[in-house]
């Protein structure tokens, strides 16, 4: 079959979501793609914006192909063009957390060599602070150029920096966008729990972003030219690839700076939204809004939820008031969303309380992952379709990373035994549906944020009166998990559960600070490790903690 065929120009090129929006740029030219509060712009408008700013990076600053262009924002119109400009440059864009501190954004910023840096201006504080920490390390000539995110470019003059609407006002008049020689090309860095002690970049090329967001539009029901609610933070994995899947259908973004229950409401009465996404924590904002914050809904509202095992009783309630609901799993890894709990029609006529615990499990692989398995990590076995027996959640496929940047050997041990491991445990019930039952690395998922343990123990530990400490999840009825500290003192010391809260507040994100600290003995092992799983049962015994137990921390 070989003899006669090619492979040319005519038949092949690299797989890339820049493609989505030049196609919405043609087909959709005229409607709206990006909204936020008064500004608007069409689909031509943000095409030829991304392409000048891409312009910009190049003739400006030298961006050069495999550079590292990192943003610091909110969902604000520069964050989404940038999803589409950081690439047209070559460069690879790489988005934090808008939640971690000066520290953790230095770290990052020297792990990943970012050439540029964008700061939303409400965020410039935190960004030049980190900035200063690493003209500590470094020499000013590797400092990344700070740039400015301001609403209408004002923010340059107030911080003296160039601004992003400069770029779109200044760039040259001609660019050719620099397309990828090969697929696998690297176009964004995501870092995981963002641990200082060892930051792990997840490197998505080209080809993944491309297969997984269209898997994503289908398995989510995105139709043409939807309105899609951003409450998603486009720095988590890439907004879950929807920046380009609302390029993809010729959609229109609204993006949303900050958001709560009633603004939730009333941009989806404003704007008919027909589709947004978040964590459970966003869903029981939803869910516990007061009657005087809730608007009739237009129509039906697609929500797509993951980021932590959702609980049953949370999706009923958003279900009951006309949302509905997509329950999808994934990693960083996976470029966000790799499995779908696909909903059967027949499960329509059950129990309210059955369909929400239906609802809540991870489900099968989407289209573009080549299989998801339960599997036994010592033998790679696969486990019973039992719903009992216990094993990691594996992946294989092309929306599996491409690695962990500089670590190749975190890389390799990820994959080993050509399965991506995921360190999250499930069963397989009969049916094939997996789903979650606990985590095998001690990650707390809260609100959708990962925080690791040993990190918050670290801070912990470093108080003058903790002898030892270990921290574990603790149910919590808004957040789905936080921190919850088991400290022993040492000998004559005395702290109470409020400074040790103080403590990590003054030293990590607030985030991740523990809402709970429980003083007692740490029960160990005969070789001193200590007994995680028993301070998990001591945490769930607990009880979860409720929304106004939290307010008073």
């Amino acid at each position: 079959m070989e003899a006669g065929t090619v492979r040319c120009a005519a038949n092949y090129a690299p797989l890339t979501p820049l493609s989505f929006i030049e196609r919405a740029a043609a087909v959709y030219g005229d409607r709206a793609a990006v909204v936020c509060g008064e500004r608007r712009h069409t689909w031509r408008e943000a095409r030829r914006r991304c392409v000048r700013v891409a312009a910009a990076l190049a003739a400006r600053f030298g961006v050069a192909r495999g550079d590292v262009v990192a943003v610091l924002s909110p969902n604000v119109p520069a964050m989404y063009e940038l999803h589409f400009a950081v690439p047209m440059a070559g460069a690879v864009l790489c988005t934090f957390n808008t939640r971690h501190d000066a520290a953790m954004i230095s770290t990052l910023l020297s792990h990943s060599g970012a050439k540029v840096f964008f700061v939303e201006s409400h965020l410039l504080d935190v960004g030049r602070a980190a900035l200063r920490r690493l003209a500590g390390s470094t020499s000013a000539a590797s400092l990344p150029v700070l740039l400015t995110i301001s609403d209408d470019g004002a923010g340059a003059r107030d911080s003296g920096c160039v601004d992003y609407e400069d770029l779109v006002r200044d760039a040259p008049s001609e660019f050719d966008i620099r397309w990828p020689v090969d697929e696998m090309d690297p176009i964004t860095v995501n870092y995981t729990s963002g641990t200082t002690s060892r930051p792990k970049g997840v490197v998505y090329n080209h080809r993944g972003a491309y297969l997984n967001t269209i898997a994503t539009v289908l398995a989510y029901d995105i139709t043409a030219m939807p309105t899609y609610l951003w409450t998603v933070p486009m720095f988590h994995c890439n907004g879950w690839n929807l920046p380009w899947g609302v390029a993809m259908q010729g959609g229109t973004n609204i993006c949303l700076r900050h958001f709560t229950a009633k603004v939730i409401f009333d941009s989806i009465a404003r704007h008919g939204v027909t589709h947004m996404g978040g964590a459970p924590t966003v869903l029981n904002m939803i869910a516990n809004a007061p009657a005087a914050d809730r608007r009739a809904l237009p129509g039906p509202v697609r929500v797509m939820t993951g980021g932590a095992a959702p609980p049953p009783r949370v999706l009923l309630a958003v279900e009951e008031l006309g949302f509905v609901l997509y329950h999808i799993y994934g990693l960083t890894e996976t470029y966000g969303p790799a499995t779908v709990c696909t909903w059967m029609p027949e499960w329509d006529a059950l129990p309210a309380e059955e369909r929400a615990r239906l609802k809540a499990r991870q489900g099968f692989h989407h289209i573009a992952v080549q299989d998801v398995a339960v599997k036994n990590s010592a033998t790679m076995e696969n486990v019973p379709y039992d719903g009992q027996t216990v094993g990691e959640v594996m992946f294989r496929g092309n929306t599996v990373m491409s690695g962990y940047y500089k670590d190749i050997g975190a890389t390799k041990e990820s994959m080993a035994g050509g399965w991506l491991h995921s360190g999250d445990l499930a069963v397989r019930h009969p049916d094939g549906y997996i789903q979650l039952k606990d985590r095998a690395k001690d990650i707390i998922i809260s609100g959708g944020e990962n925080i690791s343990s040993i990190e918050v123990e670290s801070v912990i530990f470093s108080h003058p009166a903790v002898l030892e400490a270990a921290v574990v999840a603790r149910p919590d009825d808004y957040w789905g998990e936080t921190p919850c500290a088991f400290v022993k003192l040492k000998d004559g010391a005395n702290a109470t559960e409020g400074e040790i809260i103080s403590f990590c507040r003054e030293r990590l994100p607030h985030y991740m600070a523990p809402k709970t600290v429980v003083f007692d003995d740490l029960p160990k092992t005969s070789t001193g490790k200590t007994q995680k799983f028993v301070l998990r049962e001591k945490a769930r015994a607990m009880g979860s903690l409720t929304k106004s137990a939290n307010s008073k921390l």
